[in-house]
């Protein structure tokens, strides 16, 4: 157990609230772990059961399989991007996504902090060479979307750079869905409460430690500022051609079953089951701001 330090505790104004976390404390305060599963109005009461969970994820998985054989069979081309809040489940979903098709054809796409070549360059052309050709699936954990959020917020980008850039994405994306590529972005939303109750896990556990980055523990008092890059973000690059598909997910089961059940049900693939994919919880999955805000108000 690592010794308390009181070097990284910060204040935090919480509903109204002041409040300060100790991230290496290893008690977890109760007013963390009272409401972090119902922070940010989310509605369900309890988690998934984890019986469920599974029977659900692998029909889901068989689904996977038949849509990946259908894009060998085709030619056909899946981007999906994950964004969202530090320890949302990013991975997870993606991990879920991955877990039992062919490797070969699907790649995971987590890019570290561009070199000073790639900094010199087109701020997109990084991301493009990872492009999928034909019958590949591709998944970005984390993209070009740095720009829209962890950049400005940082002070990793100029004012000018960021206004660029939600300026040229439209665009930019426009030219992906005019290439034919079935093209998917996905926001995974989670309250902040939950978020903290995540970060303290990692801290605490030796095993997810190494998921806790010093990013992270500088985002701790900047929740506001990423709330209002990730508010304007929505509202400039949620397009008809390239929409935003926004994920609740302080229960990772949930979230993870709706966004494979939306890709699913977006792809007009050989011998799809419906019925195997099931329905989709609109109480956790929506697209653009307009659902964002709805949860929030």
């Amino acid at each position: 157990m690592a010794k308390k330090t009181d070097s990284r505790a910060v204040s935090l104004v919480i509903d109204g609230k002041k409040r300060i976390f100790d991230i290496d404390d290893p008690v977890l305060p109760s007013w963390i772990s009272d409401s972090a599963f119902a922070s940010d109005d989310f509605p369900h009461k309890k988690k998934l059961s984890s019986e469920s969970y599974s029977e659900s994820l692998e029909k889901l998985q068989i689904e996977l399989i038949k849509v990946q054989f259908w894009l060998q069979a085709t030619g056909k081309r899946i981007i999906a991007l994950f964004e969202g809040r530090d320890a949302a489940g990013k991975g997870g979903a993606i991990n879920a996504i991955t877990n039992a098709i062919n490797p070969r054809m699907a790649r995971i796409v987590a890019l570290t902090k561009p070199t000073e070549t790639e900094a010199g360059q087109w701020y997109y052309q990084r991301y493009i060479a990872e492009f999928p050709s034909a019958g590949e699936f591709i998944l970005f954990d984390r993209s070009w979307y740095n720009r829209a959020g962890v950049e400005p917020v940082m002070g990793f980008c100029t004012p000018e750079q960021y206004e660029l850039f939600l300026k040229q994405t439209p665009r930019f994306e426009h030219l992906i869905a005019d290439d034919g590529i079935i093209f998917f972005k996905f926001w995974l939303n989670i309250g902040q409460e939950m978020q903290l109750k995540r970060f303290h896990d990692r801290r605490h556990d030796p095993l997810k430690i190494w998921k806790l980055s010093p990013m992270d523990i500088a985002s701790l008092s900047k929740w506001d500022d990423y709330s209002a890059k990730r508010d304007r973000m929505l509202k400039e690059t949620h397009t008809e051609f390239a929409p935003w598909t926004v994920v609740r997910a302080n229960d990772k089961r949930r979230a993870r079953l709706n966004l494979i059940r939306h890709m699913l049900h977006s792809m007009d693939y050989d011998n799809k089951d419906k019925g195997a994919i099931g329905d989709i919880d609109h109480t956790i999955l929506g697209f653009g701001p307009h659902f964002l805000r709805k949860s929030e108000d």
